[in-house]
């Protein structure tokens, strides 16, 4: 099994591409070790000392690490957690907790509805597969409509990155209100 790694745009996140399906479908983001406990390799990788946050994408993963902690020393250790999980054929989760993470299902009516659809779809297409490609993803939390205001959670790389803002507002917020006149702002929300 051969692993391949790439840098992202968030010096302190690593990802990982194991060559084969990590989640398929939808995304999953372990904020700590307690979180982890859900999936043994999560809790694996988690084991690791320095190691602060993972994130399964469809065929990758990512892996942050703690200010003063060296990649050069925690990649060994994760490329073997990563392999030892692959060939041992266990399940990425343990128990039936495999849920994927997605877009926050909040109930919308009328013409709202119709907006938050727009968004969503425009996520969907043309931003989260541009963002996967730096080991992140960007997911739909809600929708002011008396504002304007979108709010998004950016998960993987994208949370904590020094780039995500300028992402945010130069990126997503442009395109947003390009296509969906009625949303003046998009904020992050954690």
């Amino acid at each position: 099994m051969f692993i391949q790694t790439e840098t992202t745009p968030n010096p302190e996140v690593l990802k990982f591409l194991p060559g084969r399906e990590v989640m398929g479908e939808g995304t999953r983001d372990f904020r700590d070790a307690e979180a982890a406990v859900v999936s043994t390799l999560a809790s694996e990788i988690f084991a690791i000392d320095g190691v602060t946050r993972v994130f399964f994408g469809p065929d990758f993963l990512t892996v942050g690490k703690a200010e003063g902690h060296d990649w050069s020393h925690l990649k060994a250790p994760i490329l073997a957690a990563i392999m030892d999980h692959f060939t041992s054929g266990q399940p990425l989760f343990a128990g039936a907790d495999d849920s994927a993470g997605g877009h926050d299902e909040g109930v919308y009516e009328g013409e709202t509805a119709q907006i938050v659809a727009e968004i969503k779809d425009l996520l969907d297409t043309r931003i989260r597969p541009a963002v996967a490609q730096d080991g992140g993803d960007i997911l739909f939390s809600r929708f002011d409509d008396k504002t304007g205001v979108v709010y998004l959670n950016m998960r993987g790389a994208c949370s904590g990155c020094p780039s995500s803002s300028a992402t945010l507002k130069a990126g997503v917020e442009n395109m947003l209100k390009h296509y969906v006149p009625e949303v003046t702002a998009v904020e992050q929300t954690l």
